[in-house]
C-alpha cells in the first residue's frame, strides 16, 4: 500500500472512531463507503442547525497552560424531560453555577458539576424561584407521540440485539429506546443527565454530570437526561479523577471552578456556537449508520452485522459559513 493510500485509509479510519471530526471530500468517494465518507458527502439539506436557544455554554476556568476550556451542551427539545430542561434555563439565567465547581470525576463514568456546599444546608446556594419539582413519571414518554426510525428492521440492521430495550432508534437527531408503550433517551458518552438522591427524589437540574465512559444504561429510565456535550467533551474527559468514594475531590484545590454558564442567546452574536447535526431521517443519516454497523470499507474484514445504538453517535460539525 502506497504512503497515499495507508494516509487515506487511517483518515477514514479515524473519521468513523470520531465522527465529529469529518473527512474532507476532496477524493473519489470508495466503492463500499465509511461512515466518514457518507458523512463528508451528505448535501447541506441533510443538516439540520442547532438553535442557538437550545445551546448551554460553560466556560471552565483555564488549564495549567492557561488555555481556556469551553463546554457546549444541547439540550434536549420537548417532549423529553422538559421539566428539568425548564429548570436548567431558569439557572442559567440567573448565572446560578458561577463560580461553582466539578465535584466528582470517576473514571469511565461521569463527570459531575454543581454546588460543592450542596449537602450543607447552611452553605448551600439557594435555588432561584420556580424550580419545579419534577416527578418520575417523566423519565418516560409515550411512544405514540414520538416517532423513532427503528434500528432493527431492513435487511441491513442498524443495531444488534439490546439488553436493556426492546426498540432502539433516533428521533430529532437523539438516540433513543422504547417498549410496546414509551420511549427513553438512552446514556450514550458525552450525553447530560440530572444528579439526585435517593427516590422519590428526582433533582432539579442543579446537579448536572456527563458520561466520560462506556454507556451505562442502567441508568435508563432511573434518571432524567436532559441534553449532551456538542462540543468541548474533551475538557471533561481529560480532568483528574477523583480519589474519594465514586469520583468525588476530597479537597476543595483539587476541583475545577465553573466560570460561567450562560444559554448561548446571551453571548453576543459572534461568540455564539454554530453548530449543525447530520437529520436522523435523512437518507444520509441512514445510510450513514448502516455502515457504522456493516463495515465494509478498506480497514475492515469482517462486518460485525450490527452496532449498539451508543455507537452509532449523531455526527455533529461546526456551520462554518
Amino acid at each position: 500500500m502506497t504512503a497515499t493510500r495507508l494516509r487515506s485509509t487511517a483518515l477514514r479510519f479515524a473519521a468513523s472512531l470520531l465522527p465529529l471530526t469529518l473527512l474532507a471530500a476532496s477524493e473519489p468517494p470508495p466503492a463500499n463507503p465509511g461512515p466518514g465518507d457518507i458523512i463528508a458527502a451528505a448535501p447541506q439539506g441533510d443538516w439540520a442547525r442547532i438553535p442557538a436557544d437550545d445551546l448551554l455554554v460553560m466556560d471552565l476556568a483555564p488549564d495549567a497552560k492557561g488555555r481556556p476550556r469551553r463546554v457546549v451542551i444541547q439540550l434536549m427539545p420537548a417532549p423529553f424531560s422538559s421539566g428539568w430542561v425548564s429548570n436548567i434555563r431558569k439557572l442559567a439565567a440567573v448565572h446560578w453555577w458561577d463560580d461553582a465547581a466539578i465535584v466528582r470525576v470517576q473514571d469511565n463514568y461521569v463527570v459531575q458539576w454543581g454546588d460543592p456546599d450542596a449537602e450543607d444546608e447552611a452553605k448551600a446556594k439557594p435555588l432561584p424561584a420556580g424550580i419545579a419539582k419534577v416527578p418520575e413519571g417523566e423519565y418516560v414518554f409515550d411512544r405514540k407521540g414520538v416517532n423513532i426510525a427503528a434500528g432493527n428492521s431492513g435487511s441491513e440492521p442498524w443495531t444488534g440485539p439490546d439488553a436493556y430495550a426492546k426498540a432502539l432508534g433516533f428521533s430529532g437527531g437523539w438516540p433513543l429506546a422504547g417498549n410496546d408503550d414509551h420511549v427513553w433517551p438512552v446514556h450514550c458518552y458525552g450525553m447530560v443527565g440530572v444528579g439526585r438522591n435517593l427516590s422519590p427524589d428526582t433533582g432539579s437540574g442543579a446537579e448536572l454530570y456527563t458520561v466520560i465512559g462506556h454507556a451505562p444504561r442502567h441508568l435508563d429510565r432511573n434518571i432524567a437526561l436532559v441534553g449532551r456535550v456538542v462540543e468541548g467533551i474533551e475538557h471533561m474527559s481529560s480532568l483528574p479523577r477523583g480519589t474519594g468514594a465514586l469520583g468525588f475531590y476530597e479537597s476543595p484545590e483539587e476541583r475545577t471552578v465553573i466560570r460561567s454558564v450562560r444559554l448561548a442567546t446571551e453571548l453576543p452574536e459572534a461568540e455564539r456556537p454554530r453548530l449543525e447535526y447530520l437529520n436522523s431521517s435523512s437518507e444520509s443519516f441512514v445510510a450513514y449508520a448502516r455502515a457504522r454497523a456493516n463495515r465494509k470499507d478498506a480497514f475492515f474484514n469482517i462486518p460485525a452485522g450490527g452496532a449498539d445504538i451508543c455507537n452509532i453517535p449523531v455526527p455533529i460539525r461546526k456551520i462554518t459559513q
